[in-house]
């Protein structure tokens, strides 16, 4: 019975657990800032936590950021400004999709340039395999000089044997 008991509560932690998540309520004057502000929470890094976004990140940071995100928001601001603002603070890392620039040209180009150079070396192995000449054995019997030959190696391999 103690058994059942333990397991009901270790299920019962696991399922609490999760609602320890955050939970930030903001009122918007329309329902159009509210999707807004969830997509650019989806979207914007946490900058100090490693590969976490803003709507899953209870960082002290990451809360200034939302609360800035919505007076941005509220202000009237368009996607562009908010993202210009927030790279302008924070650098291109906060964008999980970084802009293309000269800065990040290899973010975006290394993938393709790694993939196409696999893809290459790849074929040319394949080609270097395929020139690659067999050397024809020569099934024609032996004639009695290395007939001769044969035996007297057989012979000297049995006496070493």
């Amino acid at each position: 019975m103690k058994v059942i008991s333990r397991l009901a509560g270790l299920l019962l932690l696991c399922t609490v657990l999760p609602l320890n998540a955050v939970v930030e309520t903001y009122e918007f004057t329309d329902e159009t800032n509210r999707e807004r502000y969830h997509q650019f929470v989806d979207e914007l890094r946490c900058p100090k936590c490693q590969n976490q976004n803003l709507a899953g990140s209870d960082s002290p940071i990451a809360q200034d950021l939302r609360r800035e995100l919505h007076r941005l928001l509220e202000d009237g601001r368009s996607d562009r400004e908010v993202v210009d603002y927030m790279v302008q603070r924070y650098g291109d890392f906060i964008l999980y999709r970084p802009r293309f620039n000269a800065e990040t040209a290899v973010l975006w180009f290394a993938p393709g340039v790694f993939l196409l150079t696999g893809a290459v070396t790849i074929i040319l192995i394949f080609r270097r395999q395929k020139n690659k000449q067999v050397v024809a054995v020569d099934d024609s019997p032996l004639n009695e000089e290395e007939q001769k030959r044969l035996q007297e190696l057989l012979a000297k391999d049995d006496v070493n044997a």
